[in-house]
């Protein structure tokens, strides 16, 4: 039993260093030039001849394009 208790109090840094290392990721998409574009931003996506409007969303933990609209807003 005095074992257990001295492997548990040898192990309680490691734990502890364990549950405070977790780090929060930036996630955001990034457009033709490499500038950052935030999560749920909207911007006119040119791919292949056709232009069409996409926003900044995520998907399976992964931020992604998706299109929101056939065309973009001219004016």
């Amino acid at each position: 039993m005095k074992r257990i208790f001295i492997l548990s109090v040898l192990m309680l840094p490691a734990m502890a260093q364990v549950a405070t290392a977790k780090k929060t990721v930036d996630c955001y998409c990034t457009d033709k030039t490499g500038a950052r574009v935030e999560l749920g931003q909207t911007i006119c996506m040119q791919v292949d001849g056709r232009s069409f409007l996409a926003q900044c969303q995520m998907s399976l933990n992964n931020p992604m394009w998706r299109e929101v609209s056939e065309s973009c807003l001219s004016s």
